[in-house]
């Protein structure tokens, strides 16, 4: 049956929201015509939090289609994930949206698929700023996004599936502008988060349960989250017993912009999306938009004094910061299969101040052990010069085994009995070449093979070949299908830098030396992140 004046037919079945304008039997050229016969067909899709003020937009649009110069449109809408969305554009997926709302800009950048890029034509139309939640005993120190991490136990939803986990993450890069914090001090707090985290099963993505978790006694737990996200758990907890907070360095936020996704007709579709945006502007939808915890596209604040109240905003990340932040993480976060090996030669008995080389290394290596989550796995072998069977230069103490509670104690107990050996050279080469066969034996497809090779010297072991045919042969064993990296720790003053370069660089690795053995913390970081 034909609907006269204005008409809407909404069908919302499993999450799909179609809103279609049938016009006036008027027309719009006053000679009869059905100005809404043939609305342009919109496959809009959307972050699910927004969806239900989108609808609301929807409809008020359809009932002016055809009236006053309104476009006839008809919006099919569906409720996902920006992640997914983005993923699955990039990959060429036929099923891909002709307007797309992600929560965030971030993700517009990856979700190209080398032959149309989308385009934004709204950059906003609602926005929620970043915040962390937990309670007030939980914040140690606000002054910016890597001193709150420091200070808690950050729960953050998947950065690589979800907005307020990767904004967190920009967060602390973007606010390195004003606080001139050192790479150093960042993958201080970063790579301890991420193998942590990337350890779990399954990635947070249930940001109201870690509002519960945060909510609950005995622990400081701290949430990156979204303001809207916040507000609406305050108005369902508010015996809660939490809070939000802006760092003072400022912070990003989602922001909600209109983006063309379609292949074909884009400015018909651009044009559609401009003309929904302007609805979202419109009073009522505005009032809608701030009830359901949104701010505005200009982040004004909240209605009722909820929220964080004014915002200072950090700078908005770049593609290049926004893929090379988020690879990061999806390396970080890996699980690892490795190989300490430890220098036991004579040299180790050397005193800095009041102990040895050999103690300050095992001390060190035994707080590095702790850097490594429950899931990664790690052995341990120690060499000098003809320290293990039939004259070999390494000895293998602990197969590498998931770090349990009883492979932790293994291998914590064995360092700690471990003492130099006098006279002992340092059989460098040899020992490199073995232990990349050794990992490669045992090679985990699903984590970073590597070895954590310590040192205080340079390879002096007269029975071992040069450091030109080392490398030569390094490279030879390299299986790109099955990587092996040598991670080199040089320890003291004695440790050559560039014999350490070489053989780690052989494999693919990275090398460190510390002057000061004390500065091993910081090496046991800086070799996590080099996977």
């Amino acid at each position: 049956m034909y609907i006269t004046a204005v008409g809407l037919l909404v069908l919302a079945i499993g999450g799909v929201f179609v809103v279609r304008s049938f016009g006036s039997e008027a027309g719009a050229d006053g000679l009869g015509g059905k100005a809404c016969d043939d609305p342009t067909q919109v496959k809009l899709t959307v972050a699910p939090e927004l969806q239900s003020s989108i609808e609301a937009a929807a409809k008020s649009l359809a009932a002016k289609g055809g009236k006053d110069g309104v476009p006839c449109l008809q919006f099919t809408i569906t409720a996902t994930a920006a992640a997914k969305v983005a993923r699955d554009i990039a990959s060429g997926s036929d099923n891909r949206p002709d307007l797309w709302i992600p929560d965030s800009s971030i993700w517009v950048s990856q979700a190209d698929d080398g032959e149309t890029v989308p385009s934004i034509a709204v950059p906003s139309i609602a926005s929620s700023p970043m915040v962390l939640v937990g309670k007030n005993t939980s914040f140690a120190d606000t002054s910016s996004w890597l001193r709150a991490f420091a200070g808690a136990t950050p729960a953050l939803v998947d950065p690589l599936g979800t907005s307020p986990g990767a904004l967190a993450l920009l967060a602390v890069q973007s606010e390195r502008q004003q606080t001139s914090t050192t790479d150093n001090q960042v993958s201080g707090v970063v790579v301890p988060l991420a193998q942590h985290l990337g350890s779990m099963p399954k990635p947070y993505t249930d940001v109201n349960a870690l509002f519960g978790r945060a909510a609950q006694g005995g622990n400081d737990i701290i949430v990156p989250a979204s303001e809207q996200s916040f507000v609406n758990y305050q108005e369902e907890h508010p015996e809660g017993g939490l809070k939000a907070v802006m760092p003072t360095t400022g912070t990003l936020s989602l922001d909600y912009p209109v983006v063309v996704t379609a292949k074909a007709d884009t400015t018909k579709f651009s044009d559609a999306g401009k003309t929904l945006g302007a609805e979202m502007l419109e009073d009522a939808s505005s009032q809608a938009r701030d009830q359901a915890g949104f701010r505005d596209q200009l982040l004004d604040q909240l209605s009722g004094g909820r929220g964080v109240g004014e915002v200072d905003q950090l700078p908005k990340p770049n593609a290049e910061t926004i893929d090379r932040t988020l690879g990061n993480w999806s390396r970080l976060s890996l699980s690892t299969h490795s190989l300490a090996v430890i220098d036991v030669s004579g040299s180790m008995a050397e005193k800095v101040g009041n102990k040895t080389r050999m103690q300050l290394t095992i001390e060190a290596a035994s707080e590095g052990l702790k850097l490594f989550p429950d899931t990664a796995s790690l052995g341990l072998w120690t060499f000098s010069s003809n320290n293990g069977k039939d004259g070999a230069d390494y000895k293998p103490l602990v197969p590498i085994k998931p770090l349990s509670a009883k492979q932790r104690s293994v291998i914590g107990n064995v360092l700690k009995v471990q003492k130099p050996i006098p006279n002992g050279g340092t059989g460098l080469y040899e020992t490199a070449i073995a232990a990349v066969y050794a990992v490669r034996k045992d090679y985990n497809p699903n984590a970073v093979n590597s070895i954590l090779l310590f040192t205080d010297g340079k390879n002096d072991d007269p029975g071992s070949g040069d450091l030109d045919a080392t490398v030569k042969t390094l490279k030879s064993i390299t299986d790109p299908d099955r990587p092996v990296r040598i991670i080199a720790l040089g320890m003291g003053p004695d440790a050559n830098p560039d014999e350490l370069r070489r053989l780690a660089q052989a494999t693919g690795g990275q090398s460190y030396v510390a002057k000061d053995p004390g500065d091993l913390r910081q090496v046991f970081i800086d070799a996590l992140q080099s996977r």
